[in-house]
């Protein structure tokens, strides 16, 4: 049977209720310098926010390495109510120094599948997802290590494989290379920040392969095209796509969290989904929020 695997373990997809499909209790990275996500108290206190809006899982798309905090995931999903995913994976390069990608070497796609099956690091929290990513109109060597081994992660157990795409770019050389060259199914990636590129040709094309196609936000960095943001889920719905869609707050830096000041997870429901509904029509949205994550997330796990 198919069912989405939280960090309380497995449940049916339609459970998960209203889902903010790729956001971030915690995450550090030396790229961010003091925009750390470390605290639990604000954690829970996002989550609680989230939930009060309506708000029933959040999947956590902070991958090996990067200040997951996985021990931490069950107890805040437990206070809160809602649903938390977790996720394996590599992020770029960038984000790591070169001693913890040299330890992964020829043993990456053997740690996913552990965290994905087993449990991250000493916990016995599951992931529920591969995060990888693409470069900027490209695909560097390290994606192309990452995505090599999420496939074969994902052939051994399922999983679903979501990739972040730098300034939304890339989309059709990451479908290329892992549902072409490396045979993932088309419906078990997931596209993010497709927002940050609003190409609605590249879009249309990417969703036309039958994957699925997130759009995340709203952020300070990528404000100038965030706004376009509704017109590009006009577009794919108007041309067919709308059971590809998903929605998520991708808040990455503790600024950007509600209790701090920011947008955080609650804006996705509090002003993303009103502004999408006048767009799209709020049934649409409704399914862009519950029955389309449900059914990404859901696996038949091996």
């Amino acid at each position: 049977m198919s069912a989405v695997r939280t960090v309380l373990g497995d449940v049916p997809g339609g459970e998960l209720g209203v889902c903010d499909a790729h956001d971030h209790l915690f995450f550090a990275s030396p790229r961010l310098p003091g925009e750390e996500l470390r605290d639990a108290a604000a954690a829970r206190a996002e989550l609680a926010a989230f939930r009060e809006r309506g708000g029933g899982a959040v999947v956590q798309w902070t991958p090996y390495g990067l200040g997951r905090r996985a021990a931490d995931l069950p107890a805040l999903s437990q206070d809160t109510g809602v649903h938390v995913v977790a996720a394996t994976g590599l992020h770029q390069n960038v984000h790591y120094d070169e001693g913890t990608l040299a330890a992964l070497r020829g043993r990456a796609a053997e740690v996913f599948v552990t965290e994905l099956t087993r449990g991250i690091g000493t916990s016995s929290v599951r992931a529920g997802l591969i995060k990888v990513a693409g470069g900027f109109h490209a695909l560097d060597a390290h994606a192309r290590w990452t995505m090599t081994a999420a496939a074969e992660a994902h052939h051994a157990t399922g999983a679903p494989i979501a990739v972040h795409l730098e300034l939304g770019t890339g989309a059709l050389d990451v479908l290329e290379l892992l549902c072409g060259e490396l045979a993932v199914p088309s419906h078990r990636v997931i596209l993010g920040h497709l927002n940050r590129s609003p190409d609605p040709v590249t879009h249309r094309q990417a969703a036309g392969s039958g994957c699925w196609l997130a759009f995340d936000g709203p952020s300070r960095t990528h404000h100038a095209t965030d706004w376009r943001m509704p017109d590009a889920v006009r577009d794919l719905a108007e041309a067919g796509f709308g059971d590809r869609l998903l929605l998520g707050g991708d808040t990455t830096t503790a600024s950007a969290r509600s209790v701090d000041g920011g947008p955080g997870m609650p804006y996705l429901l509090r002003r993303v989904a009103p502004r999408l509904a006048l767009a799209v029509g709020e049934e649409l949205v409704r399914r862009v929020l519950t029955e389309n994550p449900a059914r990404a997330f859901a696996v038949d796990w091996r």
